[in-house]
C-alpha cells in the first residue's frame, strides 16, 4: 500500500470504525459477538458485541412485552370474575342461646337504706380525648346523610307503622288519646327544636339531654328526610352529635358523674337504627351496647358507670334495660351475649322487688322507682310475674296531679321521672288500671303545659305555638344541668317561683311529651318477646326506701 495516498492506514481508531460498515453473515456476526464480549469494555470488539445484542433482541422484546402485558390483564380480569361469582346461600336454623346457669347471689338483708339522694351532676372535667375543653368534639369529616335506606330485605317489626301519621291517629283512637294531647306533643317538639344548640346537642348534660330529645322526636315518627320537614333536620343534627361524641371504644366523651348519659344515648341510637337502618347508626349503637353488656352484673343488675359491684341501682338499671330492649327490637345488632343480657336483666329487677309490692332503689323497698321495675319487667317479657302484679297493686294509690304531687304512696322529689315510668307501665297493664290513669294524666299534662304563642315558624313560614313543662317539684328542676332559669313549682297546692336549669326543663319536657305519645309509641319499643327465661328469687321484706332522683 502506498502510504502517501492512505494517511489513515495506520490509524487504529479509523480501522475499527470501518469494520462497523463491513457486511457480515449471521454466523460471522455471532462469532464476533461472542468473541467481543470477552474483550476489554473500552475495545471496539466489545462495543460491537453490545451493539449486535441490542440489534438482535430489540425486535423480540418489541413483540414479547406487549404480549406479556395482555396475558397479565387477562389474568386480572379472570380473578375478578371469580371473586364476584354468585354462590348459593345456605340457610341454617339459629339455635337459641343457653339459659343462664349462674345462680343469683342471695340478698344480704343486713343492710338497710333509710334515705337516699340520687343526683346526676354534669361532669365538667376535661376529657383525656378532648384536652382543655369539656365540650364534645365535633365530627371531623362530613358524614353521609342519616336517612332511611330502602332495602329489598324486609324484616318484620323493624319499621312498624304505628309512628306514621295514620298509625298515630289509629293509636290515639284505639287507646283514648285526645286531639288536645297531640297538640301538646307538637308544641313540646317545637319547643325542643327551638332549644337545640348549633352543635346538634341540647342544653344541660349534652349527651343525656340529646338522647332524651331524640327519643321524643322518634316517638312521633320524626326521622331525617323529606317525610319530616319540620323536625327531621333537628333529629339528624342530634344523631350526628351523638355519633361524633363517641370515642373509638364506644363510650361518650361527655357524661354525668354517674354516667346515666351512656344508656340514655344508647337507647336513642338503638331506636334510631331500628327505624332508619343506617349503617353508621348500627356501628355506633353496637359500640355503645358492648359497654352495657359488659357492665351487667352476674345477677342481672347494673350500677352507676356500668361498673361491676354488688350494688344494683333500679333507676340506672331502667335505662340500661330500655336500651337493651330497643336493641332487641332492632334484631340485627351484632353484640356478643346481648340475648343473654336481655334475659338475665329480669333477675336484677327481681332482686330489688318487695314481697309486699313495689321496687326499691338498691334493695327491696317500696318507692317511686316501682314504676321502673314494673315497666322494665314488662319490656323484658316478664309482665306476668308476681313481682309486677304486686307492684301494680301498690301503685294503684298513685295520683297524677301537679298541685297534689306529694299525695303518693311513696316519698320522693322526682314526680315527673316517676310518672314517666308509671304511665307506660299502666298502659302496658291495660284494663281499669290504664283507663283510670289515662283519665288523670292526659288532661293534667295538657293543662299544665306552659304555652308560648306564635314563637316559632313552621316549614311554610306560619308562626306556631311552642310549649314546655316545669316539674311540680322544686327538687327536680336542677336535674340535667345547664344555664339557670326562672321556673315554677307547686307547694301546698299553689304555684311558686323557683330557680331551675334549662337542662332540667329539657328533661321534664321530653319525659312529659313521651307520656303523651304512649298511645302509639308502644309498638316499636315495647313488643313482648316470644319467650322469656326468668329465674325465681327468694325475697325478704325490707323497710321503705326514700328516693330523691334528680336526672
Amino acid at each position: 500500500m502506498n502510504t502517501e495516498f492512505a494517511p489513515f492506514a495506520h490509524d487504529h481508531a479509523f480501522v475499527e470504525m470501518m469494520k462497523c460498515f463491513e457486511e457480515l453473515s449471521l454466523r460471522e456476526r455471532l462469532k464476533r459477538t461472542l468473541r467481543g464480549l470477552n474483550q476489554p469494555k473500552s475495545s471496539g470488539d466489545y462495543k460491537f458485541a453490545v451493539l449486535q445484542i441490542q440489534r438482535m433482541t430489540g425486535p423480540f422484546l418489541a413483540v414479547a412485552l406487549p404480549m406479556l402485558a395482555i396475558i397479565l390483564l387477562l389474568g386480572v380480569e379472570t380473578e375478578e370474575q371469580v371473586a364476584f361469582r354468585v354462590r348459593p346461600i345456605t340457610y341454617i336454623e339459629v339455635e337459641p342461646p343457653p339459659d343462664i346457669q349462674d345462680p343469683v347471689k342471695p340478698f344480704d338483708d343486713t343492710a338497710t337504706i333509710n334515705d337516699i339522694g340520687l343526683d346526676i351532676s354534669v361532669d365538667v372535667a376535661p376529657s383525656p380525648e378532648a384536652p382543655g375543653s369539656p365540650t364534645p368534639q365535633p365530627i371531623a369529616t362530613p358524614a353521609p346523610p342519616l336517612v332511611r335506606i330502602l332495602s329489598p330485605i324486609v324484616i318484620q317489626g323493624l319499621i312498624p307503622g304505628s309512628r306514621t301519621k295514620e298509625g298515630r291517629e289509629k293509636g290515639r283512637k284505639d287507646n283514648e288519646g285526645t286531639p288536645e294531647a297531640e297538640e301538646a306533643v307538637l308544641r313540646a317538639l317545637r319547643w325542643l327544636k327551638a332549644q337545640q344548640l348549633p352543635d346538634g346537642s341540647w342544653p344541660g348534660q349534652p349527651t343525656a339531654m340529646t338522647g332524651l330529645a331524640i327519643l321524643s322526636f322518634l316517638a312521633h315518627g320524626e326521622t331525617p328526610g323529606d317525610k319530616s320537614p319540620e323536625f327531621g333536620p333537628a333529629v339528624e343534627r342530634g344523631l350526628r352529635y351523638l355519633v361524633g361524641n363517641q370515642n373509638a371504644d364506644g363510650l361518650f366523651r361527655s357524661k354525668d358523674g354517674n354516667n346515666y348519659a351512656h344508656p340514655i344515648a344508647t337507647y336513642a341510637l338503638c331506636e334510631a337504627y331500628s327505624m332508619m337502618r343506617t349503617p353508621n347508626l348500627k356501628e355506633a349503637a353496637e359500640k355503645a351496647l358492648r359497654h352495657i353488656v359488659r357492665g351487667q352484673h352476674p345477677n342481672g343488675g347494673w350500677d352507676y358507670n356500668m361498673r361491676q359491684s354488688e350494688r344494683d341501682d333500679t333507676s340506672y338499671m331502667g335505662w340500661c334495660a330500655q336500651a337493651v330492649k330497643a336493641a332487641h327490637i332492632a334484631r340485627n345488632l351484632e353484640v356478643d351475649n346481648l340475648d343473654a343480657v336481655f334475659r338475665n336483666a329480669v333477675n336484677g329487677f327481681k332482686k330489688n322487688a318487695n314481697p309486699s309490692g313495689g321496687f326499691g332503689y338498691t334493695d327491696r323497698g317500696r318507692g317511686g322507682l316501682s314504676g321502673v321495675g314494673v315497666l322494665c319487667m314488662q319490656l323484658l317479657g316478664a309482665g306476668k310475674e308476681p313481682e309486677v302484679n304486686d307492684a301494680l297493686a301498690f301503685l294503684d294509690d298513685c295520683a297524677f296531679s301537679f298541685p297534689d304531687w306529694k299525695r303518693q304512696p311513696y316519698s320522693g322529689a322526682s314526680p315527673v321521672y316517676y310518672w314517666y315510668y308509671i304511665t307506660q307501665a299502666r298502659f302496658q297493664a291495660g284494663g281499669d288500671r290504664w283507663d283510670g290513669w289515662n283519665r288523670q294524666f292526659q288532661p293534667e299534662l295538657v293543662k299544665r303545659q306552659i304555652v308560648v304563642k306564635g314563637a316559632i315558624a313552621g316549614p311554610d313560614g306560619t308562626l306556631r305555638d311552642i310549649g314546655y313543662w316545669d316539674s311540680p317539684s322544686a327538687g327536680e328542676h336542677h336535674g340535667g344541668g345547664g344555664a339557670p332559669i326562672e321556673a315554677v313549682a307547686w307547694n301546698d297546692g299553689k304555684e311558686v317561683p323557683v330557680k331551675g336549669t334549662l337542662g332540667g326543663r329539657v328533661q321534664d319536657t321530653a319525659l312529659c311529651a313521651l307520656q303523651l305519645m304512649v298511645f302509639y309509641r308502644n309498638l316499636p319499643t315495647f313488643q313482648t318477646p316470644d319467650a322469656f327465661a326468668g329465674a325465681d328469687i327468694g325475697i325478704d321484706d325490707k323497710a321503705d326506701v326514700r328516693v330523691n332522683i334528680v336526672l
